[in-house]
């Protein structure tokens, strides 16, 4: 009994020891931040996840700490919006293409605007928002905000020329479904999660995204044509829960406010950058082929989409939106950081 009594009492006090040395770990920080994501982890939205966690870390010297969940494992694509403003989590990223008609301002970038980097548009995205600091915002604090590289058009067969879309099958979503429907094509929205079985399965023939998810969701070992077309971009804001950010104490709101444009800038360069190194992955391992479509193609893209920004400065100025001077911002912006 007592060699039993004995043991008991050894296994309590390595089991408190235990707890007492994972201290420093678990309980060192003062702060502690969920960052909740929909894409799988080595796509670019959560790669730039990360490097903000580790940055916030850094700049305030472990007083914070940010638990990231990556791949929709605290709150999926179209649930973080809501989850966020509930508390389910301190920080989400949320696609503004996957909310339409809740973004009336910053949906704009949804536009074909005419960006070729993920870099320009991702600076332009972040001056828009600090210049009119858009109510549809006004329930959470706005961390940081950045778009994918330009959408072009994979798919399984060759699209060469501008009718070779017509009829066909290619996801989207937001307003680049519309973009597509005014090419021709038949859009079909559904999240990215989906689209590989889609692929398979024959519902859809392509994609109209960019060209990083040809390596970073294997789309080129499917989509073995990649159309040139540079239309639009996606947009994306990492929003914080407004309960949560005024808790911070000042010092910690100063790391995370200065992060703001440097993380929008940094995630752009980031974005093209691995565009290119996708490209070069894809044509080294599955051969694609690249195609560019003429000129006359090109000009007809920009003709067949011009209603679409006429019908965006409407719907703006039915949210009291002055969508002429909001496309001119966005233009004065986009030419200044193409240059």
């Amino acid at each position: 009994m007592r060699t039993g009594r004995f043991a008991g009492i050894l296994a309590v006090l390595m089991f408190c020891a235990s707890l007492m040395c994972s201290v420093p770990v678990v309980f060192g920080a003062e702060i502690s931040l969920s960052y909740a994501n929909f894409p799988p982890a080595k796509t670019f939205p959560c790669i730039q996840m990360e490097r903000w966690k580790n940055e916030v870390e850094k700049r305030t010297g472990g007083k914070v700490q940010v638990q990231t969940y990556p791949g929709s494992t605290l709150l999926g694509a179209k649930n973080t919006l809501r989850g966020v403003m509930q508390g389910q989590a301190d920080i989400g990223c949320v696609s503004l293409a996957y909310h339409p008609g809740v973004f009336p301002l910053c949906s704009v970038f949804e536009l074909p605007l005419g960006f070729t980097s993920s870099a320009s548009a991702s600076l332009a995205l972040w001056d828009l928002y600090t210049k009119y600091q858009p109510k549809e915002f006004r329930k959470f604090k706005v961390l940081t905000m950045f778009t994918s590289a330009p959408s072009n058009i994979m798919t399984k067969v060759p699209v060469r020329k501008l009718g070779d879309l017509k009829g066909l099958e290619v996801r989207a979503s937001g307003i680049l479904s519309k973009i597509l429907e005014s090419l021709g094509a038949t859009p079909v929205s559904m999240p990215m999660s989906a689209t590989p079985e889609a692929l398979q399965k024959g519902v859809v023939k392509g994609l109209f995204s960019s060209f990083e998810v040809l390596k970073d969701l294997n789309f080129a070992e499917i989509c073995r044509y990649e159309t040139e077309t540079n239309t639009a971009v996606y947009p994306f804001a990492i929003i914080m829960n407004m309960r949560s950010w005024k808790a911070l104490p000042d010092d910690v709101k100063k790391v995370l406010d200065d992060l703001g444009r440097e993380q929008a800038e940094w995630t752009g360069k980031y974005m093209d950058e691995h565009v290119n190194r996708s490209l070069a992955w894809a044509k080294e391992k599955y051969a694609i082929e690249m195609i560019k479509m003429s000129d006359a193609d090109m000009k007809a893209i920009k003709e067949n989409t011009l209603p679409l920004i006429e019908d965006w400065k409407k719907k703006a100025a039915d949210k009291g939106i002055d969508g002429a001077k909001v496309l001119s911002d966005v233009e004065a912006s986009r030419v200044k950081y193409e240059k």
